[in-house]
């Protein structure tokens, strides 16, 4: 995180460790009640920083939610890349649905809810947002072209534009399980994307488990 205050004035280690916990502060909130439930009061009673403190380093609500939105963007992409380190195959894919899935327990996506919830105005954190969004498809992207590299992928696939349809399918069942409290949504987004991506590579899962061909998806 920044080691300055609002002005750009550089923080000392003390005051840079209190900036950085009020920003963990404000997204663990966020995470937990959305963020039209989260007040500043509540920040600073979390975060035991006094209102002239909360000041001191950011200069409203707007460059809190920024710093917190990105934070998120960080906390999710950190992850996803330790559960997308070597993917470079269908089973590779395979085991990053797992993982996903495993991850979820209904708590949706913390950049994804706050896509529904931040305000227009709030420019900042809808930017973070939008980039940790994009970061995660590259993600997506790169595994699946090394798949492509690794002659598992067709040739006339498009690793991007399946990216952007698998996250897309990942994003709604996460959105519909948070408001469900059911991982089922998940559940079926996943299963849908795991079959999309064998038929891609040219099989999909038989009724039984096992694998048969399928039509290749190519760029429309």
């Amino acid at each position: 995180m920044t080691g300055s205050n609002r002005t750009g004035k550089r923080l000392t280690r003390r005051g840079t460790a209190t900036r950085n916990r009020i920003v963990e502060v404000a997204a663990d909130l966020v995470q937990r009640n959305g963020i039209s439930e989260t007040t500043l009061d509540q920040v600073m009673e979390a975060s035991g920083a006094s209102k002239s403190q909360l000041y001191h380093y950011f200069e409203d609500k707007q460059e809190l939610l920024r710093e917190a939105s990105a934070l998120q963007a960080a906390r999710v992409l950190g992850t996803q890349g330790r559960i997308l380190e070597g993917f470079d195959s269908l089973l590779g894919f395979r085991k990053w649905t797992e993982a996903l899935l495993l991850l979820s327990r209904g708590q949706g996506c913390p950049l994804g809810a706050l896509v529904y919830q931040l305000p227009r105005a709030a420019k900042g954190a809808n930017r973070e947002v939008a980039e940790g969004m994009e970061a995660w498809r590259r993600l997506v992207e790169s595994g699946l072209v090394n798949m492509k590299a690794h002659g598992e992928l067709a040739d006339e696939a498009e690793p991007a534009e399946i990216a952007l349809a698998v996250l897309a399918a990942v994003q709604g069942g996460l959105l519909l399980s948070k408001s469900s409290k059911s991982n089922r949504p998940l559940e079926i987004a996943l299963a849908m994307a795991l079959e999309y991506v064998s038929q891609v590579c040219g099989t999909s899962r038989g009724s039984e488990g096992g694998l048969r061909r399928g039509p290749v998806a190519t760029r429309g």
